[in-house]
């Protein structure tokens, strides 16, 4: 499941305000992706998210495998309140550009080289052997970058443990960015809205649009299936 927000001015006590609609992209077991909802608040904040997630599972969202998230401050602590089994993954991209921005120019293109050596491993102990490397070559020069690895490695690596089919679809950023484009594409004419239920409603009708052209499976879905239904058969009868 893969959980964002995108932005939009709103009017609200006669001043317009930036306001976030978070939305919700799953994938079913089927291997179809559906949007499962969008909830308009104020800035993206987790006990937000909290709400949003209790009201996922109210409705009959019952279990998820991995949730893919940004970096938000108390993301992690309100899956883990909600969905207790699942697992989180950070976007390694999120990760990338919160602290590339602070990175010398000079400096992009050979730290990058060895930083995607970490995220690109084959194995997680392949990967903390190059995090090692890294923080060797960067780390007095961008020590922050190397702790933000480092404290955050539980939510960085979590791909790691699933498949190469599987991996591909939850470490990057790709099927959210889509969809966000593409709300951003039907939006782009309008670039304020009068209230919440305005901002709602176009969403709304966006997400029906969009779903319509979901019929394709995921690539290779019924191994990535597979897979998925032996790495947690323990909660298939949960």
């Amino acid at each position: 499941m893969f959980l964002d927000a995108i932005h939009y001015k709103v009017k609200e006590n006669h001043q317009y305000q930036t306001k976030a609609a978070y939305v919700v992209l799953g994938i079913t077991m089927d291997g179809t992706k559906d949007i499962l909802g969008v909830w308009i608040g104020a800035h993206e904040r987790s006990k937000f998210w909290l709400d949003v997630l209790n009201d996922l599972k109210s409705r009959g969202v019952l279990d998820v495998y991995p949730f893919c998230v940004d970096g938000l401050k108390g993301f992690v602590e309100a899956i883990g309140a909600v969905y207790p089994k699942s697992q989180v993954q950070r976007y390694i991209i999120h990760q990338i550009r919160s602290f590339t921005r602070f990175v010398s120019y000079k400096d992009i293109k050979p730290l990058m080289a060895d930083l995607k050596k970490v995220y690109t491993a084959v194995t997680e102990d392949e990967a903390l052997e190059n995090l090692t490397v890294f923080k060797e070559n960067w780390g007095k020069q961008y020590p922050s970058c190397v702790k933000s690895w480092e404290d955050n490695w539980d939510t960085l690596s979590t791909f790691f443990a699933y498949p190469a089919e599987i991996r591909n679809i939850i470490y990057t950023t790709n099927i959210i960015e889509g969809l966000n484009r593409q709300f951003r594409q039907i939006t782009k004419n309008k670039p304020s809205f009068i209230n919440d239920d305005s901002l709602r409603k176009m969403l709304y009708l966006a997400s029906r649009k969009i779903v319509e052209h979901w019929t394709a499976r995921c690539r290779n879905w019924d191994m990535v299936l597979a897979q998925l239904q032996l790495m947690f058969q323990d909660r298939q009868s949960a």
